[in-house]
């Protein structure tokens, strides 16, 4: 028996900041990049002097790093204790598999244990894929001599090697850091092997990757679970307790959020001190989750796209720790340029709704304004529009675009004040660019900001403009694109799938 979920990763468009803090709310936009885990046996057979057994078997494959990890499961605590080679630890793998083994013992009868412990004799062989979206490959684009293109991204192999950033280490010590796009990988990783593995052990039962089924299942327990499990893990992995809006999104897909009080973790902080495990998974479960989740996705006939301008990266947790020294040094002018922003990100998304409003009751009228202003730059998007409803799509158009404006206007003053780059100069001549192309409506950097990525919402037919544009100054664009859907069953191993499509991409004479 094979079980294999998916996560996406995440975009988050408006709320960088303002997030870590309830009651603000932001938008965070999960993507196509996905987060793939396959679980099955390692043994197909138990053994006959296995039941003697106190431990475990689990096997950790991570091809695209070249890594194999061995580890030893302890039946009675739950802890894994790693057998191979330390280097090629992963906790946030660890921790998952921990907090999911708990999460059955917490959760099943006498009856569904003694199944569950003949299922963990057979091991555990658990393999993570991340989408080639999740990585920079920038160096091996310009190795082979390509264009940075999305046309040059495409020729790579699905699920190709990572490679590290060994240059950037300092000191021997020092580990070599892989090179991300800023798109949630550790936060879709988990959640894919949570939910893989809450599957397999029976704790849960996931829909496949298809939209309706995936709707019956939003509000279902299983999903929560998958949540609360994944989220535990990923905080614990991480050494502190974060917004969470990464985890969330790779759980439930596109949404408004507002995050949950990090309280409701003390008791996952309690196990790394030595509280039993399945005590701990047990007052998670019951815990008193108070996060607010609305769906969200972008209007129809508009693309997300992601560039990566290839200076590095920034550090996000240096950037938060300087913002939260600035609002402990002065905190009536930050005070007043967070209550700013928190307006005008809350302004984005009623511009945003409006406009799914609209879509959905002026079809025809909407289609065609989107279709008009993607030929054209924004100054010229109000021009010869005659007809009361499309003028009214085009107002609330240009509103969504004057108060992404403001938004990035607030985020570099909170920059300049905190002395840190949220949106750098570099960034900044990009973004006005880019905004004032034809089929633009917004552009900003996502997040914490810095260097890592930047956004853009583009109308009708405008990407392919955008992506060219972006490559002559050195911009990568990136293929992933907005896809609400949240975490959910695959059919088989991706890796078979590629290979299927690609040979029956190819013709035949």
């Amino acid at each position: 028996m094979e079980v294999v979920a998916s996560a996406p990763g995440k975009v988050l468009m408006t709320g960088g900041y303002l997030i870590l803090e309830r009651p603000n709310a932001g938008i965070v936009l999960s993507t196509s990049a996905r987060f793939y885990a396959i679980v099955k046996p390692i043994h197909e057979a138990i053994k006959p002097e296995s039941w003697a057994w106190s431990w475990t078997d689990v096997k950790l494959t991570s091809p695209q790093l070249s890594r194999e990890s061995m580890y030893k499961l302890s039946r009675k605590h739950l802890t894994l204790q790693c057998v191979s080679s330390s280097e090629s630890r992963n906790p946030f793998v660890e921790n998952a598999v921990q907090y999911t083994i708990a999460a059955a013992h917490a959760t099943f009868d006498k009856n569904k244990k003694e199944a569950l412990d003949k299922l963990l004799l057979q091991g555990l062989d658990i393999t993570i894929l991340g989408c080639n979206d999740f990585y920079s490959y920038r160096n091996q684009i310009e190795a082979l001599g390509l264009p940075l293109t999305p046309e040059a991204l495409a020729t790579l192999p699905p699920f190709t090697s990572i490679t590290f950033n060994s240059e950037e280490s300092n000191g021997a010590n020092c580990k070599p850091e892989v090179a991300k796009t800023g798109l949630g990988s550790s936060a879709a990783m988990t959640t894919a092997v949570v939910a893989a593995l809450l599957h397999y052990l029976g704790v849960v039962n996931l829909s496949t990757s298809s939209a309706d089924q995936h709707q019956e299942n939003k509000n279902s327990t299983d999903l929560d679970i998958v949540h609360m499990i994944a989220q535990s893990a990923h905080c614990i992995a991480q050494g502190k307790v974060g917004s969470g809006f990464d985890v969330s999104s790779a759980v439930y897909g596109s949404q408004r959020y507002v995050r949950f009080s990090p309280e409701v973790l003390s008791a996952a902080q309690a196990a790394v001190k030595g509280m039993p495990l399945e005590e701990v998974i047990g007052n998670i479960l019951n815990g008193k989750w108070d996060h607010e989740r609305t769906e969200f996705s972008l209007p129809p006939l508009m693309t997300l796209l992601l560039g990566e301008p290839g200076t590095g990266g920034s550090s996000t947790p240096s950037m938060v720790g300087a913002v939260k020294k600035w609002q402990k040094a002065d905190p009536e002018k930050s005070q007043e340029t967070w209550r700013k922003l928190a307006d005008a990100n809350s302004e984005l998304e009623t511009q945003l709704n409006m406009l799914r409003k609209l879509a959905k009751e002026h079809w025809d009228a909407y289609k065609c304004v989107i279709e008009n202003c993607s030929r054209l730059k924004p100054a010229k998007w109000m021009e010869g529009v005659t007809e009361l409803i499309k003028a009214e799509v085009v107002k609330v158009l240009l509103k969504a675009r004057e108060v992404m404006l403001e938004i990035r206007n607030h985020m570099r003053t909170m920059g300049e004040a905190a002395g840190v780059p949220i949106e750098p100069e570099s960034q900044t001549k990009l973004l006005d660019a880019t905004m004032n192309m034809e089929g633009v409506l917004l552009a900003g950097v996502p997040g914490a900001g810095g260097f890592d990525a930047v956004f853009s919402v583009t109308l009708g037919d405008s990407s392919r403009n955008v992506t060219n544009a972006w490559s002559s100054h050195n911009v990568l664009a990136l293929l992933v694109r907005e896809d609400p859907q949240g975490v959910c069953l695959e059919s088989g191993d991706p890796r078979c799938r590629e290979i299927i499509s690609a040979v029956s991409s190819v013709n035949i004479k």
